[in-house]
């Protein structure tokens, strides 16, 4: 638990940073952050033993849980504020819940309930008025997101189980180059022009080196030594830490009394799913 923790406190950061560099584009934001973070563990890689399928799987992981994650996460900042985007993300422990409960071959209706009371506290809180396409976007976006970094926790934890002798600096690395190769090959179609001055650069070497690296790989590390329900809890730790910091740090403007709102909704929705008892 105490790696979580840890992990928390470094990603409520990242959320009004990522903000900051806005106009550069999210496909090739996401694609450093993960090539740098590659760069990390490139050198604790050992394949040695390792089979083709497990390594093919650990692969696919983090082409899911790092690459299409990012890619969704990062443009959903294009049309959301940096603590919006941290309060959305709570509705990742209910699909951590729903897709434990589906590889189980279980379902807990409570959970496909909390699950739509989220999406009803995430509307609250970016829909100002009338829907718009932008708000609308963030908030697809931002599940998006938050469902392939659920399915990533799911199906690594699942791995994990069935090979308990793998130690996980051997293989991170691999789980890293599947996120990048996704995020990579997003960047092809697009015409990027990239021009980054100091601060944006020293901003892209936090995310990659500290936010991606060092902090997915404690999570994940963590992730195996805690019970699904506090891993599921514990993905929430960061967001009240990450709103308090974009609203004082960054100095984002917040409508306090609809983010009360949709908070309050999300939260309970969480409460919801990780009850115990009858569905």
């Amino acid at each position: 638990m105490p790696l979580l923790l840890l992990v928390s406190l470094l990603w409520a950061f990242s959320f009004g940073l990522i903000k900051s560099l806005s106009g550069v584009d999210a496909a090739f934001l996401s694609a450093a952050r993960l090539a740098l973070a590659l760069l990390v563990f490139l050198p604790f890689l050992r394949l040695r033993g390792l089979a083709p399928r497990t390594a093919l799987a650990l692969t696919g992981i983090g082409a899911v849980q790092f690459g299409l994650m990012y890619l969704a996460y990062n443009e959903s900042f294009r049309f959301l504020a940096a603590h919006e985007v941290a309060l959305l993300t709570l509705t990742t422990p209910i699909f951590v819940t729903l897709l434990a409960d589906a590889f189980d071959r279980t379902l807990r209706l409570r959970a496909l309930g909390a699950a739509l009371l989220a999406v009803l506290g995430g509307a609250a809180i970016v829909v100002k008025s009338a829907p718009t396409v932008g708000a609308t976007s963030g908030l697809i976006l931002i599940q998006l997101s938050n469902l392939a970094f659920a399915l990533g926790q799911v199906l690594y934890r699942r791995l994990r189980a069935r090979e308990p002798a793998l130690r996980d600096r051997d293989v991170f690395g691999l789980l890293c180059a599947g996120g990048f190769v996704v995020a990579l090959a997003a960047t092809l179609p697009r015409d990027i022009s990239v021009d980054l001055n100091t601060r944006q650069l020293l901003v892209i070497l936090y995310l990659g080196v500290i936010a991606s690296g060092l902090g997915f790989f404690l999570w994940n590390l963590g992730a195996t030594r805690v019970r699904a329900g506090t891993l599921a809890v514990l993905n929430n730790a960061k967001i009240p830490l990450a709103v308090a910091v974009s609203l004082i740090v960054f100095g984002e403007r917040a409508d306090l009394p609809r983010l009360l709102l949709g908070g309050g909704l999300m939260g309970i929705a969480v409460w919801l799913a990780e009850r115990r008892g009858a569905a």
